[in-house]
């Protein structure tokens, strides 16, 4: 077993269980990457199709499960600046809270929502600029590295991990990594510079990861879904059994995964345009649904 392989052991040696069957509707996103509002904040553009989506989601009765790296908080210190700028965002997804129908990850880019104190401190409450007063925001929240989907129908398991963990910079030197991008790496990117330390801004990079994940599936005959690259994957069935949800910062849209009814599918959310030239954000599916037994029936 190979470095990268005991690293994702570890990750869910102490996953989170979550049962699921053909009544659950679960929705996952990652990499969402809120910021402050400023030039670097790649969250911005796309936030009202966010909390779009997430509206969506919340009226159908979906559980959301974000996949890590939901806010960055290697360019910007306090996440209470993050909260203030996208409020709007953090108040749906407390809504899920409430209901008990949101889990979150970390990933590298906030990893230091591992420590409770650092979630206690600044995750418990939030100000409403609408109310001119503090609310709930993620009381006694848990955030894991980990979550593991278990189906009732057959006992057989998804293994959801951010993917940082087959990343060497970006997980055992995540400290190196956090110092490059906040002083050498983010001024640059105004001037051209691609972040070599990314695997969302290197291909070669994000293939390489992706080959460690596909390897890992295999080898443990496992069902993973990960996050991490920001290039959606959905494999054919028999191919291997590795998918990545994408991101909220793509160009104009954002990816997620769904599953409903014992099926896994993957969709886009994006501004479309009507026949009258009038905008709206509409969901549309890349990937249909295809029954998840026939990716498990893979693994026997």
């Amino acid at each position: 077993m190979n470095y990268f392989s005991n690293k994702i052991n570890k990750a869910i040696k102490s996953a989170k269980i979550i049962p699921f069957d053909e009544t659950s509707r679960i929705v996952i996103m990652s990499d969402c990457h809120r910021g402050v509002g400023n030039w670097s904040d790649n969250f911005s553009n796309n936030q009202n199709i966010f909390f779009a989506a997430l509206s969506f989601y919340y009226e159908f009765g979906f559980t959301y499960i974000e996949l890590g790296d939901g806010d960055e908080l290697w360019e910007n210190r306090k996440i209470e600046d993050i909260i203030h700028t996208h409020s709007h965002a953090f108040w749906i997804m407390s809504q899920f809270y409430k209901n008990n129908r949101f889990y979150m990850l970390y990933g590298n880019h906030d990893i230091v929502k591992r420590n409770p104190e650092f979630i206690m401190k600044n995750c418990e409450t939030y100000y409403c600029e609408s109310t001119c007063c503090r609310q709930e925001l993620f009381p006694d929240m848990t955030v894991y590295e980990s979550i593991i989907l278990q189906y009732r129908v057959t006992g057989d398991r998804i293994y959801l991990i951010h993917g940082h963990q087959a990343d060497f910079l970006n997980s055992t030197l995540w400290r190196l990594s956090r110092f490059l991008v906040r002083y050498l790496w983010k001024p640059l990117e105004l001037s051209g510079f691609r972040d070599p330390t990314s695997a969302a801004k290197n291909n070669s990079k994000k293939n390489t990861i992706e080959r460690r994940l596909i390897n890992w599936a295999t080898n443990e005959k496992k069902v993973i879904i990960a996050g991490h690259t920001h290039r959606t994957v959905f494999p054919k069935v028999g191919e291997h059994t590795y998918f990545n949800d994408g991101s909220c910062v793509h160009p104009r849209c954002i990816t997620a995964i769904e599953i409903i009814g014992g099926t896994i599918s993957l969709v886009k959310w994006a501004v479309l345009t009507r026949p009258d030239r009038t905008l709206y954000v509409g969901r549309e599916v890349l990937e249909k649904p295809v029954p998840l037994v026939e990716y498990f029936n893979t693994l026997r």
